[in-house]
């Protein structure tokens, strides 16, 4: 597979915008760039130089191209046939993160930082609450899209303000009343969380503060408010949250994670136990026999061979217990 690597000059109509900074890749594939490390290939990848370049690369691009917000891949499942249209990828350029406030109880954080990293800071700085995020592989945006959480904490819990980019370039902040916020699930408001500062003198909406549809606006960094604590305590905790991980987890082969959410009063790992899958392979694939809920890359698993257990697992379930599985892990693109 060839892939073709240039100074940026996007797929859309450059005219009118400041030079681009970042770097533009053609048929880009996503193996290297997602957990499971399976997958097909981009018709285009962009890696900006920082939020500013973002800004701008986004203007460029032509109405309706389809388009990919990409941290460390984590949660992610890429069809073999690959992608149409342009993926981003935050976590070489979106790396700032900083305390936000003179009081030093809010942390900055842009979407490309892991969220470990974001845990150990806090901990630093003698701030308590962000602990569980050494837990969860991604980044800072991935955590805000899909409210990620392990070990009784939840990302939206200790967000402040989450700051987004549109297709128009145009940022916002925003704050946790503009989204319908519940278990793994982060969604814009239909009426696009309309802001007191984006009204004008008459008190109407600005046109601005509306999108067509809220999956086009994406996230770019956040502001987590947690509380004074102590070093020693927060890194203790983090030890131990770290120590179950990897007693409970398979960590040490390809994988994305929970592949299911689990269903209220129940365990994803539970139920795909009892169906008797642990241990079933696809291919280069198996469903972990550490853990159920997870499905690991043996080393030559095609997508098709992880997607084709997932759809296994759900099958099962739904056929032994009723219970619809609902998949934690994003799957796009084509089939080959």
């Amino acid at each position: 597979m060839r892939c073709d690597v240039t100074k940026a000059k996007p797929p859309g109509n450059s005219a009118g915008v400041h030079a681009l900074r970042g770097e533009l890749r053609r048929n880009e594939s996503m193996a290297r760039h997602v957990s499971w490390r399976a997958g097909g290939a981009a018709d285009h990848a962009y890696f900006p130089a920082d939020l500013a370049d973002l800004r701008e690369f986004l203007r460029t691009l032509p109405v309706g191209e389809p388009l990919y917000f990409v941290g460390l891949g984590s949660n992610l499942l890429v069809r073999d046939g690959g992608l149409r249209g342009t993926v981003i990828f935050t976590h070489r350029a979106l790396q700032h993160i900083r305390l936000a406030n003179e009081g030093g109880d809010v942390v900055y954080a842009e979407a490309g930082v892991a969220s470990p990293k974001v845990a150990r800071f806090a901990a630093l700085h003698d701030l308590a609450g962000a602990e569980f995020l050494a837990g969860i592989p991604g980044t800072v945006g991935g955590a805000l899209a899909m409210n990620a959480g392990c070990y009784g904490g939840e990302t939206w819990n200790i967000v402040a303000h989450a700051h987004t980019v549109d297709r128009l370039g145009t940022e916002r902040v925003r704050s946790p009343e503009d989204y319908e916020i519940a278990y793994r699930h982060v969604r814009l408001k239909a009426e696009g969380g309309r802001r007191k500062d984006e009204t004008n003198t008459n008190g109407k909406i600005h046109p601005s503060s509306f999108i067509s549809h809220p999956s086009e606006e994406w996230f770019v960094a956040a502001t987590f408010r947690l509380h004074a604590g102590a070093k020693e305590n927060s890194r203790n905790k983090i030890k131990e949250l770290l120590s179950a991980r990897s007693a409970s987890q398979p960590l040490s082969q390809p994988n994305a994670g929970s592949v299911f959410r689990n269903p209220r009063g129940d365990y994803a790992a539970r139920l795909i136990e009892a169906c008797g899958l642990k241990g079933r392979v696809v291919g280069g694939a198996v469903i972990s026999p550490k853990h159920a809920n997870f499905i690991v890359n043996t080393g030559n698993a095609s997508a098709a061979d992880i997607e084709t257990l997932i759809d296994t697992a759900q099958a099962a379930v739904k056929r032994e217990f009723g219970i619809e599985l609902e998949r934690e892990v994003r799957i796009v693109g084509e089939a080959k």
